[in-house]
């Protein structure tokens, strides 16, 4: 049984994502404030967490910025759930690391269906294949990634890119393709979704950003190590 956490003030939008989810076979734990979120989810270390960013004690933007600073929570996927619209406040939460952003009021079975979306491209357990360019290593069944000695911290969505474009080394990749690879066809798109997440993957990768190459007006290009240098 998958658990998830929410971590919002509001009791009966705990109660309403509460019986909705555990309708569909998941555990659901809950924290009102954002210190309390923290603690739980390195406690429990649940298998996806929906955070309010309105939270009292410290807001959601600290408390998503601080569940991927930590090796002990960096993992676990983030639905943000706020009722600002903005589309600043979409695109900071993915630089902070969200992998997804439901904005209040929401339906119900949209929420489950989020989940479930987030839950899948989170899951590992069909795939055990390791990705080798120079020293730069891609564990997809570890989820992890390296470079020498040293692991890179990547969001979710971060590594999904990466695996997906590394996979196609030389091949242009449409942006549709990208966000369909990286944040499932039934996730929510918005305006600079894949510019964000290509970004922070560039700053990660080091001495392997060029790796990386933009494409204009068409998606992007993971390039052979011999034409990054």
């Amino acid at each position: 049984m998958k658990t998830i956490l929410v971590i919002d003030d509001e009791k009966d939008l705990i109660k309403l994502a509460d019986y909705h989810l555990s309708k569909e076979g998941f555990l659901v734990i809950s924290a009102k404030d954002g210190i309390q979120g923290l603690e739980i989810a390195k406690k429990h270390r649940p298998d996806l967490i929906l955070l309010d960013i309105m939270l009292p004690k410290m807001d959601g933007w600290e408390v998503c910025k601080k569940l991927k600073a930590s090796s002990e929570t960096s993992h676990i996927p983030v639905i943000m759930l706020t009722a600002r619209t903005q589309e600043t406040d979409k695109v900071l939460g993915l630089e902070l690391g969200a992998d997804d952003y439901i904005t209040k009021p929401f339906n119900t079975r949209e929420l489950v269906a989020r989940v479930k979306s987030v839950l899948r491209r989170s899951d590992v357990t069909s795939k055990k294949d390791v990705l080798k360019i120079d020293d730069l290593v891609i564990d997809y069944s570890g989820r992890t990634v390296s470079l020498g000695d040293k692991t890179i911290e990547l969001t979710n969505t971060e590594f999904n890119l990466l695996w997906y474009m590394a996979n196609r080394r030389g091949k242009v990749i449409p942006r549709d393709d990208l966000i369909s690879a990286s944040r499932g066809e039934d996730a929510m798109v918005i305006d600079r979704t894949i510019d964000v997440h290509i970004a922070s993957l560039r700053k990660k990768l080091g001495k392997y950003k060029n790796l990386i190459q933009t494409i204009r007006s068409v998606g992007y290009k993971f390039t052979p190590l011999e034409s990054a240098k």
